[in-house]
């Protein structure tokens, strides 16, 4: 079976792909035949060794995956073969067969295709933790989101809008604020042509916004928080631009604002219970239509270099997927 390898950290040019035997799922594992798998931008930065985990090498990178369950290990319940998952599974999704722990696969809604699947468990869940348990989004609220049109800014205005808020889009050309339009934004706020901070509080008279959810980092974060409400949280989710900024602390004071850190992985480690809570919401409102993942680009498992430079190059619209 085909699988990509990381064997040293470096260019993501240097990933290969390989044909290897995988052993049996051991305890606690499952075997999962991969139908496809998400490109997700901390992938990009494991391969290079940029991220906060480095794994040993070589490895195959990967974090999340949909497939169907081949067979389980010793120890694991609630799983069974010919199932249909998804899974956030940390490494190993680029490869035609994966050994996964049981815990982080949760079976996928029957009407859910496989590639739509594989760009749900980290955008989805990312973005499902940090309204919910992050920043306690509340209806009426109001809730800005930088880089609206990518992966997870889709999903957060998705999923803001069937919390019941108000949502701001906000992405640097017109063509991806369509996107978040087309996604449920009830505003859009283009900031490579129009000045964050003046637009958002013009969009709600003075006041400034609730939420703000970033995942692009940045020099827009500054503007944003200056354009939060008294008492906004500011959602800490990531740095696409590849800056990660320093904001003036008297921001926050003057505001009574809090700024709150979003690591979706640590959170399904550490509470699986509410994230089982949260995937069971989210199947839900994926069932009633209010959710509909985007995926933009599907590329073979032997383009992967191709789909991360398309990442990186922040062109992506909606999701990435590799296809086996």
């Amino acid at each position: 079976m085909r699988q990509v390898v990381c064997k040293e950290f470096g260019p993501i040019e240097s990933l290969v792909v390989e044909d290897v035997d995988l052993p049996p799922p051991g305890p606690g594992q499952v075997r999962v035949r991969v139908e496809a798998a998400g490109v997700n931008f901390p992938d990009t930065l494991m391969v290079q060794g940029k991220y906060q985990a480095k794994p040993d090498r070589p490895f195959v990178p990967g974090t999340e995956l949909a497939g169907i369950i081949e067979a389980v290990g010793e120890g694991v319940t609630g799983l069974e073969p010919g199932m249909p998952v998804i899974g956030m599974v940390g490494l190993g999704a680029f490869a035609e067969v994966a050994n996964t722990k049981a815990s982080r696969l949760l079976p996928r809604p029957a009407s859910m295709p496989a590639v739509m699947a594989a760009g749900f468990s980290m955008t989805y869940g990312t973005s499902m933790h940090a309204l919910r348990q992050r920043a306690n989004l509340q209806p009426g609220e109001t809730l800005l989101v930088l880089g609206a049109s990518g992966g997870v800014g889709l999903a957060a205005v998705e999923i803001g809008k069937a919390m019941g808020a108000t949502v701001i889009a906000a992405a640097s050309s017109d063509e991806k604020l369509q996107v978040a339009k087309d996604a449920g934004a009830d505003h859009l706020v283009n900031y490579s042509t129009e000045s964050l901070k003046d637009r958002v509080k013009e969009l709600t008279g003075g006041k400034g916004v609730d939420v703000v959810y970033d995942p692009v980092g940045g020099d827009l974060l500054e503007d944003a928080v200056r354009a939060t409400a008294w008492e906004g949280r500011v959602l800490v989710v990531g740095f696409a631009s590849g800056t990660i900024p320093k904001v003036p602390a008297n921001l926050l004071l003057l505001k009574g604002s809090a700024m709150v850190g979003v690591f979706f992985g640590t959170f399904r480690d550490r509470d699986p219970e509410a994230n089982r809570r949260n995937f069971a919401e989210l199947f839900q409102w994926y069932e009633e239509g209010k959710l509909r993942p985007l995926v933009s680009q599907t590329m073979d498992l032997a383009e992967v270099v191709k789909a991360f430079n398309v990442l990186t190059s922040r062109s992506a619209i909606g999701k990435i997927v590799l296809t086996t």
